[in-house]
């Protein structure tokens, strides 16, 4: 039994090393793409020569961001994440800070940071007048269909305010949703996936990370680790001595474009044993008494006082870049049978939505969720000010949502953004709250948002429509690379907007070239055509001299491809 068991065991694992290979040849050539991108972000941020503090409003609204509590100061940092307005996808590196007792931020523009990503990870720890370290996570292009997945580890020393890349060999490969926790001198890395147009890998490994050598190795714990997975709850045990994994979410391929999703509701303990330097690892199951939660993905989590672990929020809709890619998703077929609601003059009655869930047991799980219809909205919200009126003291609660951004901080659990789905339309937060795990009595708010004021583009939007915006965006002098705008803020904030102006005026001032603008009537190959030179250029200056000439020509059509269906 033991041997068919091994041999289970390998023969797993030369399907995962065959898939992850398959996967990193196929993205490759998108991720070349991408990678020019971000090297334009990365000259921008390049710019900066110089610390700024500036005392802000709450940052824009975003997911899948990370928040992190000083481990000195009652501070609170966030970064990066991204937003989805309906047609186009932003990724953010900004950074701010927020003062829990004068309950104001500070955004901090700091020379040389990470390129925009969001579904990273990022610890905090003390040493050095205390650090906030990022490993990896994904970027995305603004339409949503290529994707690059990042493996690089960076540090923000917050003594100083620098940010430093930690160039390291034997690290774990690109991939976003995984977990990492700070456990004694080490920062342990599990799971994640990396996907690409066509094909994906979940993972399940372990890497660790020393804080007193800086190098990593890669963990061969004994026993029978948990299912690939990301997106999970990862806690580092009170002692020290290991992790627990909670919970996840991962799908395989069953036939030819079918995937099957799982939502895992499965506990492990990852032990460690030994003297430093001669440490083994090992995997076992848990058991946890009292109610487990619903299956569900997106969840947020934190550690609490006295050890506990809190887990806040999430949802059954769980396959993100179906929103992401909303063509190819209503190419599938989602969101056809909405159609006819949407149309004018159509009744707008209540909707009922049917899922099944399958947990990793095997167990399937219908959920019927019944979406109202504007009338029924209005009669609910007419009723809710009715109650509110009456009640002497009425609840307030975050609204149910996913992918937020949780933290703790002297006992208090703070969360922030995320996003709620209603329909095929994905709503993207900044209202801020927090808890005091002590009394677990009542959630401040501390930022307050009404997800109505939100705009959202509709994708099924006509060309002519689309075409109409680009010229009206023209005429109010949007012309540049929008991408790049649209990195400093989703929300394009008045002094933003002036400070982007500004440094555009600077930049013609100093002779520099901006981007050709598309002109009326281009096709894509006549814009092409026309500005190739430039594309070349500019590719060139990016990917340095010993480039070869063909590469350098395929990245700058692929350039001015994003840049012109980006206008």
């Amino acid at each position: 039994m033991g041997k068919k068991k091994e041999k289970k065991v390998k023969g797993a694992e030369k399907t995962a090393a065959k898939m992850e290979k398959k996967v990193s040849k196929r993205s490759k050539r998108e991720e070349e793409d991408l990678e020019v991108m971000i090297a334009e972000f990365q000259n921008l941020d390049a710019k900066k020569t110089q610390v700024v503090e500036t005392t802000c409003p709450p940052p824009s609204a975003r997911l899948s961001a990370s928040l992190s509590a000083h481990p000195e100061k009652d501070e609170l940092i966030l970064f990066g994440g991204e937003f989805f307005n309906g047609k186009k996808t932003f990724l953010y590196n900004d950074l701010f800070f927020y003062n829990v007792k004068k309950n104001s931020w500070m955004k901090s523009d700091i020379p040389n940071p990470p390129p925009p990503r969001c579904a990273h990870q990022a610890v905090v720890v003390p040493q050095g007048g205390g650090q906030l370290w990022v490993f990896g996570g994904e970027f995305a292009s603004p339409n949503g269909e290529q994707f690059y997945h990042y493996k690089d580890l960076w540090v923000l020393h917050l003594a100083t305010h620098t940010w430093e890349i930690i160039k390291a060999p034997g690290g774990p490969p690109g991939r976003s949703g995984h977990r990492m926790v700070l456990s004694k001198k080490q920062l342990l890395v599990f799971g994640g996936f990396h996907e690409s147009t066509r094909d994906f890998i979940y993972y399940n490994d372990v890497y660790s990370f020393s804080l007193e050598t800086f190098s990593w190795s890669r963990l061969a714990p004994s026993g029978s680790a948990p299912l690939p997975r990301s997106a999970c709850q990862m806690t580092s045990t009170a002692d020290g001595m290991g992790v627990v994994i909670y919970g996840g979410y991962s799908k395989v391929r069953v036939k030819k474009d079918v995937e099957k999703g799982t939502m895992h509701t499965d506990m492990f303990l990852l032990k460690r044993e030994g003297k430093d330097g001669q440490e083994k690892w090992s995997w076992s199951r848990l058991s946890p008494s009292g109610n487990k939660p619903t299956p569900r993905s997106g969840f947020s989590g934190a550690v609490g006082p006295g050890g506990r672990a809190v887990l806040f929020g999430g949802g059954n809709k769980s396959e993100k870049k179906k929103r992401r890619r909303g063509k190819k998703a209503a190419a599938d077929g989602e969101g056809a049978e909405r159609k006819g609601e949407d149309e004018e003059g159509a009744p707008q009655g209540p909707t009922e939505v049917i899922r099944e869930i399958v947990t990793e047991d095997g167990t399937v799980m219908t959920i019927k969720e019944v979406i109202p219809g504007a009338h029924e909205e209005e009669e609910e919200e007419e009723e809710e000010e009715e109650e509110d009126e009456d009640a002497s003291a009425p609840l307030v609660e975050p609204c149910a949502r996913s992918s937020a951004m949780a933290t703790v901080r002297q006992g208090k659990l703070f969360l922030y953004g995320g996003m709620f789905e209603v329909g095929d339309r994905q709503f993207t937060l900044n209202d801020f709250y927090s808890l005091d795990l002590n009394k677990m009595d009542q959630w401040e708010v501390l930022v307050e948002m009404d997800p109505k004021t939100q705009e959202w583009l509709d994708e099924s939007e006509s060309e002519d429509d689309e075409e109409e915006e680009e010229e009206e965006e023209e005429a109010k002098g949007a012309e540049g690379a929008e991408g790049a705008e649209g990195a400093e803020g989703a929300e394009g904030e008045k002094e933003e907007k002036e400070e982007e102006e500004e440094e555009s005026e600077e930049e013609d001032e100093e002779g520099k070239n901006e981007h050709p603008a598309v002109q009326e009537g281009d096709l894509l190959t006549d814009y092409q055509t026309r500005t190739e030179q430039y594309w070349i250029g500019l590719a060139r200056a990016n990917m340095g001299a010993e480039a070869k000439d063909k590469k350098v020509a395929k990245v700058a059509l692929a350039m001015a491809k994003v840049f012109f269906e980006d206008q």
